[in-house]
């Protein structure tokens, strides 16, 4: 056995742990395809698959010993074998233990250098007796464990662990090859540009000679001035002894030599726009190729969503299948990079909120099955689009309302006069869900404003489209690339910014009177639609450098469109439209107001990229001069709410009473569901905390009992708990708890969070 300090070990090693990946990849793809029951014919092709992959990865492993991921390959060889020979039915029994045996190896490769401990060997014995207690008659299965063996927990995480950017890509030949012509052809450029600087030096040694002729000749110019500017007549005898031969001849050779500078200025004029189409020709391409290679195919952030789909789905007893298509599109890699949490979670949302269980699917007439869908498509402009869909239960617009009416983000008055459209964009907003139960998942309306977040910051924008009852849609529009964009640049007073052209919708020029004052709100017409109007130097604060002395009979006026917000920003001109080389503020500034970033000018200045997501934002609160009665800040001010907790842990009552007395609120606490009510009959509180598992009285005993009374019915409960399991949760939702925290991942800031959000 090679020594793990050994250089060449740790290469190979490395190189293992890339090929084995990608070999576990495919046996996860191949086994939810073998669990939809395909055709008996591609069955057999897919089983073959599977086959050859584990027995290659078995090959691999062995030579790098590791044995525990050799013995299992080994053992699915021999299920595989069965299921070739129809000697071993298709179950669910068999893919949970299969998938559970890839996700093991999954696991272990993040782990290849540490130790193992004899317990651990132990475990992975019984994994593997799993494996071949599948077969009908199995042979004598060969059992090899050393110090490389690993226990891992049998039930993978949900969601993977987010990985760090990638220290290696792979890159297509063609990719290369192209990119390396491109480099080649400017070596011509080059060329090219060295012969113009010998011929501008040239120039310029031509220019030194006239000057040198120009002297000689001055001193007698200086003469002639003089005469010439002498009132008196000038003697003619003056005048003969002034050499006019040499003036005569100068200006004969002046005249020929600026005809020969400028047919020499006009060769080099046309040799550098010739040079300057060249290099942007060659220049345009190199970048389009550079692009390309870090181009990755979308397929590399999807292959781990269907093995999350069927763990989530199983997880919660439905029955869910996810459809892919378009995964063959590419995108920059820091934009797919950037996007896998938020992928991950919006499918998330479709099997844990969206779909429901079998029982509820077949009352509703529905296929027990439910569906999900990935759609990838480009558009025009460099574009991407994501479509998420699913078949499930859709969001309730009402619920939405009330909800964000209940966190203070709208008025009653507000709500009823939101469209379909506009209230169903509230979801996107930090705070809003309609989950009837927080848990250690969801329901916090937090994960849908992350993702909100994240898109904006890539350049793109994110909405909704529903059917209660039928299902829902997110609509994802992204740019291929990040480095670069085509931008236009607006000026007001002296300053320049540039707006992405993605997001901008019409520029116009009308007339200053069109504009009209509605409700303390200046708007204009424009299309059948009103709209508000907002002037940029507003929106960006920026000091008044002049007064215009008289209007200008016309205004320009940039309509910017996000989400489904369209608004007119007042600017003093639109200088032009170009491509854009996006330029980060540094560490010192990552984080401004209404700022993206920054690009240079072709004059060499440098000017601000705004920030299209925060520029909307900003505007909104710009063009409402309005004043609005804060009836927020009264609620802050309110009188210090108060909390009783129930625990009969000393040890979690003391932690839970000094995490919530420290956040400013007055606590009491209770040791049992019995001591709690009593409690509750004799004194006022806001909230209940309790545990689930308690003497006398147990916290779901508790909260049925809260909800049974008329006067704390509406009192929210938030149930923390060391009970985890899915049929516990049910229970909790059940009985009437608003949360669900589980002990083993229990965080103060979670439970701060939810608090706040309830009270």
């Amino acid at each position: 056995m090679e020594s793990t300090d050994d250089p060449f070990f740790k290469k190979l090693l490395s190189t293992f742990k890339i090929e084995a990946q990608e070999h576990i990849q495919v046996l996860i793809s191949g086994l939810i395809e073998l669990e939809k029951a395909p055709p008996a014919e591609k069955q057999r092709e897919i089983v073959e698959t599977i086959f050859r992959e584990a027995h290659t990865l078995k090959g691999a492993a062995r030579s790098v010993n590791k044995i525990a991921i050799e013995s299992i390959c080994q053992s699915i060889e021999n299920v595989l074998a069965g299921l070739k020979r129809n000697e071993v039915p298709l179950s669910s029994q068999l893919f949970d233990v299969v998938h559970q045996s890839v996700n093991y190896m999954d696991q272990f490769l993040s782990t290849l250098e540490e130790g193992r401990t004899v317990n651990e060997k132990s475990d992975i014995a019984q994994l593997i007796q799993q494996l071949e207690d599948l077969l009908e008659g199995p042979g004598p299965s060969q059992r090899y464990y050393d110090e490389d063996v690993k226990v891992i927990e049998t039930k993978p995480p949900i969601i993977p662990e987010k990985s760090s950017s990638l220290e290696t890509v792979r890159i297509s030949t063609t990719k290369l090859d192209a990119v390396l012509l491109q480099a080649e052809q400017l070596i011509s450029t080059k060329l090219m540009s060295g012969q113009r600087a010998i011929d501008l030096r040239q120039t310029v040694s031509i220019i030194g000679s006239w000057r040198k002729k120009w002297a000689k000749i001055y001193p007698e110019v200086r003469k002639i001035r003089q005469l010439i500017e002498t009132k008196e007549k000038p003697p003619l005898q003056n005048l003969s002894n002034l050499p006019l031969s040499k003036f005569v001849e100068f200006f004969d050779w002046n005249y020929t030599f600026i005809d020969s500078l400028e047919d020499r200025l006009v060769t080099l004029a046309k040799s550098a726009e010739h040079d300057h189409r060249s290099f942007v020709g060659i220049l345009d391409n190199l970048l389009e190729d550079t692009k390309k290679i870090l181009m990755l195919p979308f397929s590399l952030l999807l292959e781990i969503l269907p093995k999350m789909v069927r763990d989530l789905s199983r997880d919660q007893g439905k029955d869910v299948e996810l459809v892919i298509h378009g995964g063959e599109l590419e995108i920059d890699r820091r934009i797919l990079e950037e996007m896998k949490d938020s992928l991950i979670h919006l499918v998330r949302n479709g099997v844990d909120h969206g779909i429901e269980t079998p029982e509820e699917r077949a009352q509703k007439n529905k296929p027990v099955r439910g569906r999900m869908s990935i759609d990838i498509t480009q558009k025009e402009g460099n574009k991407i689009e994501i479509l998420i869909s699913d078949d499930g239960a859709g969001v309730d617009s009402a619920k939405v309302r009330l909800a964000a009416q209940k966190h203070g983000l709208i008025s009653l008055e507000e709500a009823e006069r939101l469209t379909e459209p506009e209230a169903l964009s509230l979801i996107f907003r930090s705070g809003v869900s309609t989950s009837s139960i927080v848990t250690d998942l969801s329901g916090r309306g937090l994960g849908l404003a992350i993702v909100r977040e994240k898109v904006e910051k890539l350049g793109g924008n994110i909405s909704l489209e529903n059917s209660l009852g039928v299902g829902t849609t997110f609509r994802i529009l992204l740019p291929l690339t990040l480095s670069t964009f085509r931008g236009i640049v607006v000026r007001v007073e002296e300053d320049h910014f540039v707006l992405p052209t993605i997001h901008v919708e019409q520029v116009v020029r009308v007339p200053e009177e069109e504009i009209r004052t509605v409700e303390n709100r200046e708007t204009i017409q424009l299309n059948g639609q009103v709209l508000s109007v907002v002037r940029l130097s507003d929106v960006l604060e920026l000091p008044a450098k002049r007064a215009k002395a008289k209007p200008a009979e016309n205004i320009t006026l940039v309509i910017l469109g996000f989400a489904l917000m369209r608004i007119a920003f007042l600017v003093d001109e639109v200088v032009h439209e170009q491509e854009v080389l996006v330029k980060s503020l540094g560490k010192q500034l990552s984080r401004v107001r209404n700022i993206s970033g920054a690009t240079i000018l072709g004059t060499g200045k440098v000017v601000p990229i705004l920030n299209v997501s925060d520029l909307m934002h900003s505007a909104v609160k710009a063009s409402a001069t309005t004043v609005r009665t804060s009836t927020t800040s009264q609620k802050i001010k309110a009188e210090t709410k108060s909390i009783l907790v129930a625990e009969d842990s000393i040890t979690a009552r003391t932690l839970v009473k000094n995490i919530l007395e420290s956040a400013g609120y007055r606590v009491k606490t209770a040791v049992d569901g019995v001591d709690a009510f009593t409690a509750l009959k004799t004194e006022k509180f806001d909230l209940v905390v309790s545990d689930v598992d308690m003497p006398r009285m147990s916290g779901f005993d508790l909260t049925t009992k809260i909800r049974a009374d008329q006067k704390l019915s509406e009192l929210p409960v938030v149930l923390v708990t060391a009970l985890e399991s899915r049929e516990d949760r049910e229970q909790g939702i059940d009985v009437g708890a608003n949360a669900y925290i589980v002990k083993s991942q229990f965080d103060q800031s979670n439970l701060l969070e939810v608090i706040q959000r309830l009270i």
